[in-house]
């Protein structure tokens, strides 16, 4: 935790109230999300008991299983929610946009548009990921077929959870991390994981505190858990005696339908509150802005959407149940890669954020005191523009002459410094020398150049490319890693 979390978690325990992190919204926010609550029975390893379904407030939809442990009908429950959430996603797949690829040589098309999923907490998104596993590779003949949208479900559930994996990917998004993310709350992080709680921090009904609120929904009689697991009062005084009143009624048709619906109705009742929570958290979220480079990181979405739509229509398989050593390096490195840009980014698009890398010693603000924008270094073979600029600092710059700084006001302009004079009023003084972001001429354009009077933030954070490391072929790694075994002439 941060130094600036930790004040405002602090600050959100003096005042009863939230505190902001962030003054953008670091993450996409689609117009027409598909939220989706599941719950599973306890006990079992994922057994899915119901869930409500629906991509508006007022679209939910109630899946059931009577029999948690009886096959059949869990993979009627797949078939079931395989229903509405293949249509969402196909209904994102009408429109193309063509995308410049190989410096413009060549184009590549995605759609303009992807699904978005929003569980409750990241027990959501472990719910999907081990649903996916379960369905993914079911056959549609054989013994103990199932419909064939089930497996297909369980390939796109997989999908979605390795997109969750990714920093700063929006495909598949818990909303209590994606809450905490913006602001802070007066209690710790396994409490943060209640989606009620959270809510009563950041959004607390009228007469009460965040804190007073955040200890009322405590209470499972009013706030159930948000879901996939259940209350132990609540399975063993309300689900249990519902579950076996079904199972009785077995050879009953009229009996079994009025077990079915008190079964459903008392599901219901404890899945609609975290369904209204839910949009409640869409709608605190949708009120930020959007940073700067959140439209980037979704395309990055719409880029692996596209890819395994294209996949699936080209009947590719299922995703493997375990990587082999090459994959797992490749995605080991991706998500590394994904860390680090996440980072990067957020600290670019929000001043609260880039505060906590100014106290870490990796940024600073000053002051732009002198400017030479026409400088140019004609030391080399030909004449380069080359400006200087001098700022003022009262922080601490921990840096050392030649290190090469980016401002996030110009991501694309390298800053190195060539002096640095501390003084004894507290100040340092600091020269820089500029390159890139200023054209191909000898003359700077307008505003290429921080002017003398601008206050600009320099950090050691680079937004650049990273260039990904050089794996063999799975077919060259040795034996060890997976590779084939070598064969030893006699």
């Amino acid at each position: 935790m941060s130094t600036l979390r930790a004040l405002a978690r602090a600050q959100a325990v003096a005042t009863g109230a939230a505190q902001p992190v962030a003054t953008v919204r670091h993450l996409h926010l689609s117009d027409r999300p598909l939220v989706l609550v599941p719950l599973a029975l306890a006990g079992e390893a994922n057994a899915p008991l119901a869930a409500l379904v629906g991509a508006a407030p007022d679209e939910a939809r109630l899946l059931v299983v009577p029999q948690p442990r009886n096959r059949d009908q869990r993979f009627a429950f797949a078939a079931e929610l395989a229903g509405v959430v293949l249509p969402y996603l196909d209904s994102f797949r009408t429109v193309t946009e063509a995308v410049a690829v190989d410096r413009g040589r060549d184009v590549r098309h995605r759609y303009v548009d992807a699904p978005q999923l929003l569980v409750p907490n990241p027990a959501g998104v472990t719910f999907l990921r081990l649903f996916g596993r379960s369905t993914r590779f079911r056959r549609v003949d054989g013994d103990h077929p199932v419909h064939p949208s089930v497996p297909l479900l369980g390939r796109w559930a997989t999908f979605f959870a390795e997109r969750a994996e990714q920093p700063g990917s929006a495909a598949l998004l818990a909303l209590t991390d994606a809450l905490t993310l913006h602001w802070a709350t007066g209690q710790s992080a396994v409490e943060d994981l209640h989606l009620p709680a959270v809510l009563g921090w950041l959004d607390p009904p009228a007469g009460l505190t965040g804190a007073e609120a955040a200890v009322a929904a405590e209470d499972p009689a009013r706030c159930p858990p948000a879901g996939p697991a259940t209350d132990p009062d609540f399975d063993n005084h309300r689900l249990a005696p519902a579950i076996e009143a079904y199972a009785r009624a077995e050879d009953d048709p009229a009996a079994r339908a009025t077990a079915y619906d008190e079964l459903a109705g008392l599901l219901r009742d404890q899945l609609a509150p975290t369904w209204e929570l839910m949009w409640r958290g869409v709608g605190l979220l949708r009120a930020l802005p959007p940073g700067a480079r959140v439209a980037g990181r979704w395309a990055g979405d719409r880029d692996a959407f596209t890819a395994y739509a294209e996949h699936v229509d080209a009947g590719g398989g299922p995703q493997p149940r375990r990587d082999g050593a090459v994959a797992a390096a490749l995605r080991l490195q991706r998500l590394e890669r994904a860390a680090t840009a996440w980072a990067v980014q957020r600290a670019y698009d929000d001043p609260l954020v880039m505060a906590e890398h100014r106290l870490a010693g990796e940024a600073f603000v000053g002051e732009v005191t002198l400017a030479d924008p026409k400088r140019v270094d004609d030391s080399g073979r030909r004449p380069v523009l080359r400006p200087r600029i001098q700022v003022v600092t009262t922080e601490p710059v921990p840096m050392p002459v030649g290190a090469t700084l980016w401002s996030p006001a110009r991501p694309g302009q390298k800053a190195r410094i060539v002096f640095l004079t501390p003084g004894a009023d507290g100040k340092t003084e600091v020269v820089l020398e500029l390159s890139g972001g200023m054209g191909r001429g000898l003359s700077a354009p307008t505003g290429s150049v921080p002017e003398v009077g601008e206050r600009i933030c320099l950090t050691s954070l680079s937004d650049g490319f990273l260039p990904g490391g050089a794996f063999p072929a799975p077919e060259e790694t040795p034996w060890t890693h997976g590779g084939p075994p070598e064969h030893h002439e006699e």
